[in-house]
């Protein structure tokens, strides 16, 4: 039996379809567009070679329609491509809100996954038919990169700072997880597989795992070790902003800024809390730089999305 031939790999995400859709319209138009001018090229070459008894009398002096047309519609036909590219870039970075979490701490030379209700996994991932996927990624060394070319999807995943990628898995099936930047003498190594099954049997592989705490549940007993609760909750006789409900919630600066509070706001204010103080606080909360690792400072951020909903006790 031959082996098949795939041009481009499996389309198994909602991405790569648009994406496909959009190189192809890309490569077709490029590719007329040189058509145009080789055989133009050509066929001038030909008709007006020295030699030639082609008419060379009148001349046109000016082309004005023709100098308009020549620039202006490829001009909109590549803002046309602009565009189309540009909503296909959004769409890879802003989640919808049913959305699934899960994050991923890239090492040398590993991926390590964990899903909300804690389940953790190394070196794959197993994911729902259907169903958007919002990663949300860290590394604990160098540079690394989430590549899936099934689902034509490629994110930077680089130490101090999250970076987050969305996608929507389309068909059932196992595919390839590569580490597109070189991070090491075993670059080549750093391989895993996604697991794309149906919802009903996922959330029977989630439910069937080891028994452990669940992300946020993990988040709340850190958050009290380390002593957040002391200062943040709101019946604290310290000081400190209330954190309840604080993902997604508009933010106003001491130095004037405001920014959204995400999941890198959060971290930056447990490892770096002079970088972005908040109106009328004073920054005296300690850095925990060094003594809080990248999987903590996830289950304290899940901890703190959760607690909005009252669907876990609030440090005290």
């Amino acid at each position: 039996m031959r082996p098949e031939f795939h041009l481009l790999p499996a389309d198994a995400a909602a991405s790569a379809t648009r994406l496909d859709s959009l190189a192809l319209c890309l490569l077709l138009l490029c590719g007329a567009v040189a058509l145009v001018l080789f055989v133009l090229m050509v066929g001038f070459s030909i008709r007006y070679r020295a030699g030639s008894k082609a008419d060379r009398t009148h001349v046109p002096k000016k082309g004005l329609p023709v100098e308009i047309a020549w620039t202006v519609i490829p001009l909109l036909l590549f803002l046309g491509i602009y565009a189309w590219g540009a909503i296909d870039y959004v769409k890879l970075y802003q989640a919808p809100g049913d959305a699934m979490p899960v994050f991923v701490v890239a090492k040398q030379w590993m991926w390590e996954a964990e899903h909300r209700n804690g389940r953790r996994e190394k070196g794959q991932l197993h994911l729902p038919l259907g169903r958007p996927i919002r990663m949300v990624m860290t590394s604990q060394d160098v540079i690394h990169s989430f590549f899936v070319p099934d689902f034509r999807v490629k994110q930077d995943v680089v130490p101090g700072r999250y970076t987050s990628i969305v996608f929507t898995p389309s068909r059932t099936g196992e595919y390839r997880l590569y580490c597109a930047e070189y991070c090491g003498t075993e670059h080549a190594m750093m391989l895993g597989r996604i697991v794309v099954m149906q919802p009903a049997a996922f959330a029977q592989w989630l439910d069937a795992g080891p028994r452990q705490p669940g992300m946020a549940a993990r988040g709340y007993e850190l958050y009290r070790r380390y002593g957040c609760s002391g200062c943040h909750d709101p019946g604290s006789n310290v000081h400190a902003p209330d954190l309840t409900g604080l993902l997604g919630r508009r933010v106003h600066l001491a130095d004037g800024r405001e920014l959204t509070a995400d999941e890198p706001y959060v971290r930056d204010s447990i490892l770096v809390p002079t970088k972005d103080v908040v109106a009328g606080y004073a920054p005296l909360m300690p850095s925990f730089a060094g003594q809080i690792g990248e999987e903590d400072i996830l289950a304290i951020i899940e901890y703190i999305r959760e607690s909005a909903h009252d669907e876990l006790p609030r440090g005290r």
